[in-house]
């Protein structure tokens, strides 16, 4: 597989506001908060080219029980062995994702390791600038897409564990398994 990493664009944030909009009407009342996650949440952070959005609800259920009103807006279950989280990703008319969506429970919202590297690169600049290299290092043609991922686990990890510490939560590891 071929893995792109481009450069930051200003579209994304309207794109991801966007994608928002339709889950929220799509499926209302269902999620509590929902928010842009990932590389591209990240003013001038060169990514992936997908859109990451993280929703919380009380209870997984609540999506689950209504995934045909996801299938409608383009987005498929997937399962990633990740615990107490459901997955989904939506396509463009390539066949390339444009968006993934991770829904988990509000009670875990606020200590979501993707949440906190967000923020975290949004506020450090460098340690934005030494993930976007390493990303750039590693994509390319026939990647394997777990050792492109595994592969970055290092910087991610002291990265949130920088942010952890700095809000005083416990450090727990990245990978969810």
């Amino acid at each position: 597989m071929t893995i792109v990493i481009v450069d930051y664009d200003a579209a994304w944030p309207s794109l991801a506001e966007q994608a928002c909009e339709e889950l929220l009407v799509a499926l209302p009342g269902v999620f509590l908060e929902i928010e842009h996650v990932g590389s591209t949440s990240v003013p001038g952070l060169a990514a992936k080219p997908i859109i990451d959005l993280m929703a919380s609800v009380p209870a997984l259920e609540a999506v689950s029980d209504r995934e045909r009103a996801l299938t409608g807006l383009g987005y498929h279950g997937e399962e990633t062995g990740m615990r107490e989280r459901l997955f989904y990703f939506r396509a463009d008319a390539s066949g390339r994702r444009s968006h993934h969506l991770h829904v988990v429970r509000a009670d875990t919202w606020d200590t979501r390791n993707e949440r906190l590297l967000r923020d975290h690169l949004r506020a450090h600049p460098r340690a934005a600038s030494e993930y976007a290299a390493l990303k750039r290092h590693l994509a390319g043609d026939d990647v394997d897409v777990a050792a492109y991922t595994r592969a970055k686990t290092e910087l991610i990890q002291r990265l949130v564990d920088e942010a952890r510490q700095a809000r005083g939560l416990p450090l727990v590891p990245v990978w969810e398994e």
